[in-house]
């Protein structure tokens, strides 16, 4: 039996990583990270030494790319000019203020994992086998869709990442997608914890845990205050319902929410 606990978007949530890796590493064989280490929150280059202290293995999310390469924008793949005004400020901000060695740390990474546990193909991308910045949604994917992805990624089990909001499928086939949640943000639903998952494999099966993950949001909002970001980005981690970023939800998924 192995346990592996994955984690993705850490926006610069430096406070809620080092609350889920005290968590995690008592928990789990192995941790890993789906990317996108930066944005949204504040001190971004703080996030870096509790990932190697940890021996985190780690995934390039979009805005990993997009920082190691210079690019202008974070490629998040939002289309509403109001989500794309605020993903400007935020990898701004993050470009920044995270320093060349990291940029170039973040180059390195790879862009997937693909890993054999317990007689299963364990993939792990950040927004989908096909596309770095793809939303994969719970209530937008069939299980066809579905099982199309686990082919082309020759996988049985999918993790991934990028939308900020957990789901599990287990198909009918006996394949799994799980979208393992964020550190960085809360999911809209009005609390103010966030998630990782935590990934049981025996013999060729496999389960599914989500687990919360506490941390002094409070302090988080204080020094994102001190750093002058966006008081929308402050109100979503006081409150746990997103302000920005709600354009691209789907209607299922938006209704969940408080705006």
């Amino acid at each position: 039996m192995r346990r592996l606990a994955i984690f993705g978007g850490i926006y610069s949530n430096h406070l809620a990583l080092a609350a889920a890796l005290a968590d995690a590493t008592c928990r789990a064989d192995a941790v890993y990270c789906l990317g996108d280490l930066g944005a949204f929150g504040p001190s971004p280059d703080r996030v870096f030494p509790l990932l190697h202290d940890s021996d985190v293995a780690t995934i390039q999310g979009n805005y990993d790319n997009s920082l190691a390469l210079g690019l202008a924008d974070c490629q998040c793949g939002y289309t509403d000019p109001r989500d794309n005004f605020f993903a400007r400020l935020s990898y701004d901000y993050t470009f920044r203020r995270t320093s060349p060695a990291n940029k170039v740390w973040l180059g390195a990474l790879p862009a997937s994992l693909h890993l054999e546990i317990e007689g299963l193909r364990v993939a792990l991308f950040h927004g989908s086998p096909r596309k770095m910045n793809e939303f994969l949604w719970e209530s937008t994917c069939s299980d066809a869709f579905l099982e199309y992805l686990l082919d082309f990624a020759r996988a049985d089990v999918l993790c991934v990442t990028h939308t900020g909001i957990k789901w599990h499928r287990a198909l009918p086939s006996g394949r799994h997608v799980v979208n393992v949640g964020v550190l960085g943000r809360p999911e809209n639903d009005g609390q103010t914890n966030v998630w990782y998952a935590l990934l049981t494999l025996a013999n060729r099966s496999l389960s599914v845990e989500f687990v919360p993950v506490a941390y002094d949001h409070h302090a988080l909002a204080a020094e994102m205050r001190a750093e002058r970001l966006p008081a929308e980005f402050i109100e979503t981690i006081l409150t746990g319902w997103w302000t920005t970023c709600l354009e691209i939800l789907p209607h299922k998924e938006r209704a969940r929410g408080r705006f």
